[in-house]
């Protein structure tokens, strides 16, 4: 097999890694670091107490422990070995601090391990973790065995447990996108289909008056253009919103009103009668907005006043802002409700799961968002949409 190709599993955990942010990375190595020294270092000090040149040597073993586990994220392998090493050593050197105590680190590493590689990866670091066994055994009799062979054997189960979360975060993300581009895709096949319609009328409309009256017929004409021109752009949108499975069908009533900036009054309205304060802000004319943009601006307010209402602890107020210029609009929702629970950046399903479907909708056509608590409290979510990539 060619070996540029990744399978699926090791696609997976080699994304896993790199996708852990720098705060994340630093926040484990400084946990996993402080649990080694506190419980080894303790240990090594306790036992090593009056061995004459040993103690010192074991410190520096448990210090090259705790320095190697801030590249665990990356190289799990790597240090996992190195902390199977010199955790050996350690207790080679200071017997009385138990052998599952020494390779405390090594533990720490396998369960990162566990949850960031293959699984047949973990399983032989799993193997190779419970070769020293024998020595537990000869150390401590069977309650060192059973407590070495434990603390392994939960260790990679945790990391396991976190691997199968991470997936199921992931396939939640992904079966998100894939809703919302099927609810843009039968969205844009509404908008599309009336447009072409209203350009058929407009060409019989333009053949009838064709010889009699010139200038009403070129009017015709250059409407049927500028809504040919709205069409494409439109049908660029679909093209992008299709992937292969996307034709679930949970976008909404038959009949629904087209979702677009001009019902923003109404949609503050259904918000209000909840007993929330709602400001709508307007500049700038939304009337000649394309389709595309107007009906993401739309859905994009709709997901954020929806998440202040479910996500926002405390919050009464809301302010929403659209600013419309000549390349573009701008989107900005504001709540002053306190931390949210599980937070709306993804701690919990349904507004992690709605600000996966605002992204896509910024995504698609050519526009970006951002979305977050501000320092002096509440929670922005702020989009700008370009009317150039669609029209």
């Amino acid at each position: 097999m060619d070996s540029g190709i990744r399978q699926p599993d090791e696609a997976s955990a080699a994304r896993a890694r790199e996708e852990l942010p720098p705060r994340a990375a630093r926040a484990l190595w400084w946990g996993s670091a402080a649990l080694v020294l506190a419980v080894v270092g303790t240990s090594v000090l306790v036992a090593g107490a009056g061995r004459g040149a040993r103690l010192p040597a074991a410190v520096a073993l448990v210090l090259a422990q705790a320095c190697a586990l801030r590249w665990q994220a990356r190289a799990p392998a790597r240090v996992l070995a190195v902390n199977a090493a010199s955790g050996l050593a350690v207790w080679a050197l200071l017997p009385a601090v138990s052998l599952t105590g020494a390779l405390l680190a090594a533990q720490v590493t396998l369960c990162v391990l566990s949850a960031t590689t293959p699984r047949r990866t973990s399983v032989a670091a799993l193997a190779a973790m419970c070769v020293p066994a024998p020595a537990a055994f000869a150390a401590g009799g069977p309650a060192g065995l059973a407590v070495y062979l434990l603390t392994v054997v939960l260790a990679w189960t945790a990391g396991q447990w976190r691997r199968a979360q991470q997936a199921r975060l992931r396939a939640e993300t992904r079966r998100a996108v894939v809703e919302e581009r099927a609810r843009i895709a039968r969205e844009v096949h509404d908008v599309v289909a009336h447009t072409l319609s209203v350009m058929v009328v407009q060409a019989g409309a333009a053949d009838d008056v064709f010889a009699e009256r010139p200038d009403q017929a070129r009017q015709a004409l250059r409407a049927i253009e500028a809504n040919a021109r709205s069409a494409l752009g439109e049908l660029r949108l679909l093209l992008r919103a299709f992937r292969p499975g996307a034709g679930q069908d949970d976008c909404g009533e038959p009949g629904e009103r087209r979702p677009s900036l001009a019902r923003l009054d109404e949609l503050a309205g259904t918000v209000r009668a909840t007993g929330m304060t709602v400001h709508v802000h307007r500049e700038g004319a939304v009337d000649g907005l394309p389709a595309a943009v107007d009906q993401a601006s739309y859905r994009i307010v709709q997901e954020a006043l929806t998440n202040t209402l479910r996500h926002a602890a405390g919050a009464d107020e809301v302010s929403v802002r659209v600013t419309a210029s000549g390349d573009g609009v701008e989107v900005t929702v504001v709540d002053n409700g306190r931390a949210r629970q599980g937070g709306s950046g993804g701690g919990a399903a349904g507004a992690g799961r709605g600000l996966v479907g605002m992204e896509e909708r910024a995504r698609l056509v050519g526009g970006t968002l951002r979305a977050g608590p501000l320092p002096g409290g509440g929670f922005e979510v702020a989009a700008r949409l370009p009317t150039g990539d669609v029209s």
